[in-house]
């Protein structure tokens, strides 16, 4: 079992940043992927940036290129979605999600993302 704690959602005006983090516990030497999906009011779930466990390699929607960084920190069994550039059409609610040797995917509850115009 792996438990995932997302947070860092607010609200903040178009151009600026927020920082969003996931902690994963459990058996997390399970996880071969970890990574953000988002959905906003109305739209499917859609993935946003993810990061393999092995040798970090990311991938992007073509939505979040240039503007948000996915990234990791080891010690504190952390991964960081950086957004930059926020645009309105990137609220949504943000989930973080982990993939698993076995095949079982995790979640977390999600941070709501608001951003103004």
């Amino acid at each position: 079992q792996v438990q995932l704690v997302d947070s860092g959602g607010g609200l903040v005006q178009a151009g600026g940043s927020l920082r969003l983090s996931c902690v994963a516990s459990g058996s997390i030497f399970t996880i071969t992927v970890m990574g953000w999906y988002r959905q906003a009011p109305g739209k499917q779930r859609e993935l946003v940036a993810d990061m393999t466990s092995v040798g970090g390699s990311t991938n992007y929607a073509d939505f979040v290129k240039g503007r948000f960084t996915i990234s990791r920190d080891n010690a504190k069994n952390t991964v960081y979605l950086q957004m930059n550039s926020l645009k309105p059409e990137d609220t949504a609610v943000y989930y973080c999600y982990a993939d698993t040797l076995y095949g079982m995917d995790y979640w977390g509850k999600g941070t709501l993302v608001t951003v103004s115009s």
